[in-house]
């Protein structure tokens, strides 16, 4: 056979492999933008559902379905006060949880002063470990706890790499961000479960949701608390207990004073009375959710991100396997 016949069937052999992955292309595009603009729309509905809608048809009688009672753990500061204030603003009883009994005192007398409801509180180090939790069940003996609000966290006093931090800082680590909330709810859930309702709120990160170097064991906490509450929701919904995750981004409290731009209150970094009075509005609403509507845009666009990346490995690989299929067979 003529070398020209051989190159002529060469060439129609790339020309139908050519038109094949072109093809391929153009569906595997054409689904993945179809998927992205429905997921945008379901995005967008959800999040008007959540943090729009309660606003203009009025927000839930949190008393009336969960209790009178709540129990807010690291309650003397940052997201913890704010959310304990956010509650009593709705009529709950307030019961305070942390280590200074200064601090507990004042912030217990400023919120029944305010809001003219019940406060009580108990002094309670969760780094003490298993000998913190005795006090606390003195405490809540016989009361008819509804909602129950995790979020005593400890984080780095800067990033820094896993070796260089202390025997001390992860045990620390693990006694706060892990074992309280396993602890507190296995305190308070079985009178919930017996009543047939309640709430728990553990207070996650969106550090969660991806690997975060330097800040190696608070991510990892995170995520466990996250993973912990979405399973405790599909075990206890049916008995009537609501079971929330808060993936909250960045909020401007003590807790990342380590950075002058994120210890500071913007458009992406809310106070945590700014953040509180949104995160309470999803009681109910949202199993799953940073709490606050501009959180809930960054965490989509994170998304984006994340699956165009994957979407452009996607498409890398078919061309790898494109370029393959066009390369001469040698013998």
């Amino acid at each position: 056979m003529a070398a020209v016949d051989r190159f002529n069937l060469l060439y129609r052999e790339i020309s139908r492999s050519c038109s094949f992955y072109v093809e391929a292309l153009a569906i595997v595009g054409a689904w993945y933008t179809v998927r992205k603009c429905v997921t945008l729309v379901f995005d967008a509905y959800s999040m008007l559902r959540l943090h729009a809608i309660p606003k203009l048809v009025g927000e839930i009688d949190i008393v009336k379905r969960y209790g009178r009672w709540a129990v807010v753990t690291g309650s003397t500061d940052g997201i913890g006060k704010a959310y304990a204030e956010e509650l009593a603003k709705r009529g709950v009883n307030i019961i305070l949880i942390s280590r200074s009994k200064e601090k507990l005192e004042a912030v217990s007398r400023s919120i029944s002063e305010t809001y003219k409801v019940e406060t009580d509180f108990i002094v309670a180090d969760f780094s003490k470990g298993r000998e913190a939790y005795q006090a606390i069940k003195e405490g809540l003996k016989n009361r008819e706890i509804g909602i129950l609000v995790n979020n005593v966290g400890l984080f780095y006093t800067y990033p820094d790499y896993f070796t260089n931090l202390s025997e001390d800082m992860l045990w620390d680590m693990i006694n706060i961000n892990i074992a309280s909330a396993n602890m507190m709810v296995h305190i308070v859930l079985p009178g919930m479960v017996e009543k047939k309702k309640g709430a728990i709120v553990n207070v996650s990160s969106a550090s969660c949701c991806q690997p975060t170097p330097m800040l190696t064991i608070y991510g990892a906490s995170k995520a466990y608390l996250d993973y912990f509450s979405r399973a405790l929701y599909y075990e206890y919904a049916s008995k009537g207990i609501f079971v929330q995750s808060l993936t909250p981004f960045v909020i401007a409290t003590k807790m990342v004073s380590c950075s002058s731009v994120t210890s500071k209150r913007s458009f992406f970094f809310p106070s945590a009375e700014e953040y509180a009075s949104h995160a309470v509005s999803t009681l109910g609403l949202s199993k799953r959710t940073p709490g606050y509507w501009k959180h809930s845009i960054e965490f989509t666009l994170g998304q984006l991100a994340n699956n165009f990346a994957d979407f452009s490995r996607e498409l890398t690989l078919l061309s790898e396997m494109e370029y393959r299929t066009q390369l001469p067979y040698h013998e």
